[in-house]
């Protein structure tokens, strides 16, 4: 076995040492892992805005590095991670060349409530064949990302985990030229809570000029779960471990403080819509501005004026959203009588409020029949709620673009459905499916993680991580995603007559309009 090759840089805040990696292919690659990019966020920093790292003395060793952000761990109910978590990783195919690289900066999912940027989710290894650099990073999640107090003296007034991925941008737009980087050649990218951060990134004043292209897989700000009105979530919270007085910002604030971090992840308060389950703690919109506010008004007021209208935008989304739901819906349906007057309680109350008029009888019509929901609809409830939770957001994310963007705007639907190369199929629901193509599984094709495994060049799998990689890493390079793989296929940006057309990702690739296009183009015009 040879011996490490460790490489040692130097940063205008201090050295740190790297080590060359050897991906599962036998590409090599340099990597850098736990690089500060921010002060630790407890003490008097809980809640609050990020402050950039701190200079250091010596060479930090930066050759491997796995820990998470706090968060509660979905399998065994534990708070996991650490809340000193700011770090990020740098990845880069050369550190020196004649001219640097396109940079892709990788924004987690997760519902921002869960998720880390760690090689064990996210390692390098096919995004390595090509001549990028790749960054990801760890923002804060839950409460200790997302809690939001109206006292603007107390200065937290929300989403310190979106201003961890502006801060952690600012350091890549600086710093990333020691590694070989071009930071007038950015690409942000993310999936689902990542997805929709990417498009927060693009409405807010705070990342212009920042980054140069970005690409939003499965979600959009624009998606019923990705922002919301300030609440009182911190004061419920507070009650939950034994906070007896009124709601008072101040007092909240010193109790919350006073607790351990891994109580704060355990109990994320829900306000229950039925399965649209929106997560308490996630995006808001600010109570007040201030120098380093993100959101101040809702986002689809932020599109017409948005920066990010200038870039250009790749969109994305698989063939079964619905199936991130699959277990907690699995049991709705076991566990009620299934009657149609209980089945119609599996609607969401939003969509409930428009039952008067022709549009929900329609939309109602087209996934459910005429006789509406009723029993052993699991697949129809599927995907309604993969319209609901996932395709809408994404449809209005399209339709926005082409009303106030005159940059180019790609869209790719990803219906390859692998009888084995499967994770996230496994992740929703285990063994109890085949077939399904269900949320983030294009993720599979575009990271190696801990359940991957090295795939035979012959197999249809592999051929596909060459062509998602092709595809993002082509995308990054020239700002055009048309590449060698998908030859002859050419893939058209869109414009507002045809915002149904995508290139349709499978087996065959080829480009047409999306199987989902009358049942959108409804609930479109119900939510206008």
């Amino acid at each position: 076995m040879s011996a490490n090759i460790y490489q040692v840089i130097t940063l205008p805040v201090g050295q740190i040492r790297g080590i060359q990696r050897q991906t599962i292919y036998n590409d090599e690659y340099f990597s850098f892992e736990g690089i500060p990019y921010a002060q630790p966020p407890v003490g008097e920093l809980r809640f609050k805005a990020p402050l950039p790292a701190k200079p250091w003395s010596g060479v930090r060793d930066c050759s491997d590095f796995q820990v998470k952000p706090m968060q509660k761990d979905p399998k065994t109910g534990l708070a996991v991670g650490s809340e000193d978590c700011l770090y990020l990783n740098v990845y880069t195919k050369q550190l020196h060349s004649s001219e640097s690289l396109p940079v892709m900066f990788y924004i987690y999912g997760g519902g921002f409530y869960k998720g880390e940027g760690t090689r064990y989710l996210y390692s390098p290894d096919y995004l390595m064949r090509a001549n990028v650099v790749v960054v990801t990073f760890n923002y804060r999640l839950d409460s200790l990302g997302f809690l939001s107090l109206k006292d603007r003296e107390l200065q937290v007034p929300g989403n310190a985990g979106l201003k961890d991925q502006v801060l952690a941008l600012k350091w890549v737009k600086q710093y990333i030229k020691y590694f070989n980087g071009n930071n007038e050649n950015i690409t942000v990218f993310g999936c689902s809570a990542g997805a929709a951060s990417t498009h927060l990134l693009m409405l807010t004043s705070q990342t212009e000029n920042l980054f140069h292209k970005a690409i939003c897989m499965s979600a959009s700000a624009l998606n019923v779960w990705a922002c919301k009105p300030a609440s009182d979530y911190a004061y419920r919270l507070a009650k939950c471990y034994g906070y007896q007085y009124e709601n008072n910002d101040r007092l909240v604030l010193e109790f919350l403080k006073s607790l351990d971090a891994e109580k704060l992840v355990l109990h994320n308060i829900y306000n229950e819509e039925n399965l649209g389950q929106e997560l308490a703690f996630t995006p808001t919109i600010e109570p007040y501005h201030s120098t380093d506010c993100i959101i101040d008004v809702e986002p689809e007021a932020m599109l017409p004026t948005a920066w990010g209208n200038q870039i250009p935008l790749i969109v994305g989304s698989v063939a079964d959203e619905g199936l991130i739901i699959y277990r907690s819906l699995k049991n709705r349906l076991e566990n009620i009588k299934i009657s149609q007057e209980e089945s119609e309680s599996l609607i969401p109350q939003i969509i409930k409020s428009k039952k008067n008029s022709e549009l929900y009888k329609k939309l109602i019509e087209i996934h459910f029949g005429h006789e509406g929901p009723k029993e052993n609809m699991m697949e129809e409830f599927i995907k309604f709620y993969g319209c609901f939770i996932i395709n809408y957001g994404v449809q209005r994310l399209i339709t926005s673009r082409l009303t106030y963007s005159k940059a180019p705007t790609y869209r790719y639907r990803f219906a390859f459905d692998s009888p084995t190369f499967n994770h996230y199929r496994t992740l929703f629901c285990g063994n109890d499916l085949k077939k399904g193509v269900p949320h983030a599984e294009d993720l599979s094709y575009l990271w190696f993680s801990s359940f991957s495994w090295k795939l035979d060049s012959n197999t249809l799998e592999f051929k596909m991580i060459k062509t998602i990689v092709d595809i993002f890493t082509s995308f990054s390079q020239t700002s055009d995603p048309n590449c060698f793989a998908l030859q002859p296929t050419k893939w058209k940006s869109l414009n507002p007559s045809d915002n149904y057309l995508a290139l349709l990702i499978d087996q065959d690739i080829k480009f047409s309009e999306i199987p989902e296009k009358d049942i959108l183009s409804i609930w479109e015009k119900l939510f206008q």
